[in-house]
């Protein structure tokens, strides 16, 4: 049953309670820091994760639930692979029913252009032996239920998954939680305590615990805290709208995509919709002090972003939000507990009217739900997963680009090593940190 979106007046279901010292103290209650506390924890290792709302109530709970190897990054692939076993591992081992289903993930070619602009990802699918393959118009309409719209072709990769990410997540905290992490809610991590250039502990707004490693994997709220500590990335928050429908007869079991409409199967027998590749970005300090970083993205996808001149009081880049605290005074993690942006009218009645005009056999297309979140954005589309050299300690697994439900487990899992000191067992250079000041080019990930 879809019951969303989690809101700051949902019952606080991991209280704590706090512990005077962790061995590891992770900053956000996502996919990324939930799967990692897991993996730390089934090794042994005391694991504090604070959250500073609920677990799960931001994008982690309000993507489009994909889990897919289709379209991405080259460098990002073989780490989806292993997310994708771990999915499954997980699954069994949280004991629940979080919807996860093998049902493929299609892409939607409406000219001989999109389908040329496949051809760059079967050369790297067909690396890794994946089931992607291109499909001409005929093969195209057969896949879904009388569709209207008459397709060039498409790519389909018929091993990737669906889940239900705001079952998924909140079920595996419940296993992180057996699994003897300590997870506080309502409870926001204020500021590192750092002494001769070393963490030693985090302050919090229930008080200070006593660390030697903090991995930040806050989302969109990363930058903010990091920047306190002189740690700059240039990650950026956009806002994408998203509906669900009330129970249809099924089209497709799966999840498709083209240039206007999103839309995935999902287990109550609705749809999750969305557009195509449109977000709205509020335009703050950061999106101004990180401007150049952008220009490559901006250049290649021109139309993909649109702009409003301020965000609402209190969002990670608002001008009217703080840039430095003390760590004792209320901080503007607290006084945003769960970042809930209003969905786009125009964006929720062009996602209805799109998937009307594929499936015209449904008079009226019932919307149950709808609501937007800030997926947290870098420049090249890929996400920052290292160490911070400049704070002996600090770990950092953010701007995940919309990715990160899919690939989540999969990059808990090489933080988990990170941060024990482990080979991670995939080649991480094009996540480091230090790749936007050490004068390397903006390469740009897929925009597929």
């Amino acid at each position: 049953m879809l019951t969303f979106p989690f809101s700051e007046s949902d019952p606080i279901r991991h209280p704590g309670p706090m512990p005077q010292t962790s061995d590891v103290v992770i900053i956000g209650g996502g996919v990324i820091g939930v799967t990692t506390a897991l993996f730390l924890a089934k090794r042994n290792i005391s694991v504090t994760l604070v959250e500073k709302g609920r677990v799960a109530a931001e994008q982690s709970s309000r993507n489009w639930g994909w889990i897919r190897k289709q379209g991405r990054d080259a460098d990002e692939l073989p780490i989806v692979i292993e997310a994708c076993r771990l999915w499954r591992q997980l699954a069994e081992e949280c004991g629940e029913d979080i919807g996860l289903t093998q049902t493929g993930v299609t892409y939607l070619a409406r000219s001989e252009k999109d389908m040329a602009a496949f051809d760059a990802f079967m050369k790297i699918a067909a690396e890794h032996a994946l089931d992607t393959r291109l499909l001409a118009s005929d093969e195209t309409a057969g896949l879904f239920k009388s569709i209207a719209q008459r397709y060039a072709g498409a790519m389909t990769t018929p091993s990737d998954m669906r889940a239900e990410p705001w079952i998924a997540v909140p079920a595996l905290a419940r296993l992180a939680a057996r699994t003897d992490v300590t997870i506080v809610e309502n409870c926001a991590a204020r500021a590192l305590d750092v002494s001769a250039g070393r963490i030693t502990g985090v302050w919090t707004e229930k008080g200070r615990i006593a660390t030697s490693t903090v991995l930040v994997a806050g989302g969109a709220w990363s930058s903010l805290f990091l920047r306190k500590h002189g740690v700059s990335i240039p990650q950026l928050s956009v806002r994408a709208t998203v509906a669900a429908t009330g129970p249809l007869p099924e089209v497709h079991a799966g999840a498709a995509a083209d240039a206007h409409v999103a839309f995935r199967r999902r287990q109550d027998g609705g749809y999750t919709l969305a557009p195509g590749g449109s977000s709205l970005l509020y335009v703050g300090p950061d999106a101004f002090r990180h401007a150049t970083k952008y220009l490559p993205a901006l250049i290649a996808n021109p139309f993909g972003v649109r702009y409003l001149p301020t965000a609402p009081a209190s969002y990670p880049d608002s001008w009217s939000t703080p840039r430095d605290w003390a760590p004792d005074s209320i901080s503007p993690f607290e006084k945003m507990r769960v970042l809930d942006p209003a969905p786009e009218r125009s964006g929720l009645q062009s996602i209805e009217r799109g998937f009307k005009q594929l499936f015209p056999q449904f008079e009226a297309i019932p919307i149950k739900a709808s609501w937007a979140g800030m997926i947290d954005a870098m420049p090249d589309v890929v996400p920052i997963v290292d160490r911070a050299q400049s704070i002996p300690g600090l770990f950092v697994a953010t701007g995940m680009s919309g990715h990160g439900f899919g690939i989540g487990p999969g990059i808990g899992r090489i933080v988990a090593d990170l941060i024990q000191g482990n080979d991670p067992g995939h080649n991480l250079h094009r996540f480091r940190l230090s790749r936007f000041s050490d004068g390397s080019a903006i390469r740009l990930g897929p925009a597929l």
